[in-house]
């Protein structure tokens, strides 16, 4: 069987070179990093300064985009792309409805090379606003189930679920049983649909909190402030992976309460597509408290890894009260939460299901 060259091309490259913080970001890194050792691969993004580099066995190169289109940071284009797929035999684009994926894929007709796509969410203009360009693509590779059933394709189910993976190695327990005061943890950008303000209400004022994101809403990041006043709720922003682990690994509990609706009225139809954060939590042998939406219930089992609970303070404070009360509870389901990433969540494991699909 031939070994195929493989490219990931990416709206944002995750941390270096003017990327962003985020778990999608962080998830294309990862699977490609993690797919160069199996495969010739290369991971193309786009930011304010051509840079090149390796990351291990990966080639990263990120350039800079002709323009935004329409403003949008999410969607680069990048006329030059054809030099880059020229040299790959797949072509696997994060981010569905952007110009840059669809551009890509009919290169890739053009050319004679496989075009796989993996919704992140988000998008921004584009020609699939005008017309269906499911069919440009060899198959959508989904990162849940939710994923592909809200993605409505005209394959139907026909396409695969890779699901997501953690760096098992380095999101990891503590060689040592928890020590100090301890604590919640919420991790992930400071936007309304991922209900933050869910967890400061739920918590009571002897508890301790620590809110890991960057705050990118104001009016947020400002109602989120009020709502901590008179309670122990701590905001940490630009924190490093290092910091991060030492968090998720002191942690009674990681908290991750999206919704449909935020607390301004306003609807998100696709509030996770996968979880990145509860993923990266549980590796860490962390117990997960996660909201029964979208994908997160295919992540973690109910009483047995955590809980999954409706998007309303008194049900979560009823777990949190749970899990603060019987510390033994929550290491017992910590320690099943990392067994339920090392059987399903690996990167390895996301690598073969992607490797499969591309007929590799």
């Amino acid at each position: 069987m031939t070994v195929p060259r493989v490219l990931h091309v990416a709206p944002n490259y995750f941390g270096k070179a003017g990327g962003i913080v985020g778990g999608a970001e962080r998830y294309v890194t990862e699977l490609a990093r993690h797919m160069a050792e199996k495969v010739p691969t290369e991971l193309l993004s786009f930011g304010p300064e051509p840079k090149s580099w390796e990351l291990g066995a990966l080639k990263v190169r990120v350039e800079k985009p002709l323009c935004y289109v329409r403003g949008q940071k999410n969607n680069p284009f990048y006329p030059a792309l054809w030099k880059a797929i020229r040299g790959a035999d797949v072509v696997h684009f994060h981010q569905k409805h952007i110009l840059n994926s669809s551009f890509g894929a009919v290169l890739c007709r053009l050319l004679g090379k496989k075009a796989f796509v993996t919704d992140l969410g988000g998008g921004g203009w584009d020609v699939s606003g005008y017309v269906d360009t499911d069919g440009w693509y060899r198959a959508e590779l989904h990162l849940s189930r939710f994923a592909r059933q809200i993605a409505a394709s005209s394959r139907g189910d026909s396409d695969p679920v890779i699901l997501g993976g953690v760096d098992t190695q380095k999101f990891s327990p503590g060689g040592e049983a928890r020590q100090g005061e301890p604590y919640f943890l919420c991790v992930g950008r400071l936007f309304p649909h991922k209900g933050a303000d869910l967890a400061i209400e739920a918590v009571r004022s002897d508890m301790r909190l620590v809110v890991v994101g960057q705050p990118y809403d104001e009016r947020y990041f400002g109602d989120l402030k009020k709502l901590a006043e008179g309670k122990r709720v701590e905001f940490l922003h630009d924190v490093d992976d290092t910091k991060l682990i030492e968090l998720y690994r002191g942690a009674r509990a990681l908290i991750l309460t999206s919704r449909y609706r935020d607390r301004y009225g306003h609807e998100s139809r696709v509030p996770e597509l996968l979880g990145q954060t509860l993923l990266e939590g549980m590796a860490c042998g962390v117990a997960a408290v996660a909201s029964d939406v979208a994908s997160l219930p295919e992540i973690v089992r109910h009483e047995v890894d955590g809980f999954i609970v409706k998007p309303e303070v008194p049900a979560l404070a009823e777990v949190l009260e749970r899990l603060w009360a019987n510390p033994e509870l929550a290491t017992s389901m910590g320690k099943a939460a990392r067994d339920r990433v090392l059987q399903k969540f690996t990167w390895d494991d996301v690598v073969h299901r992607c490797l499969d699909a591309y007929g590799a």
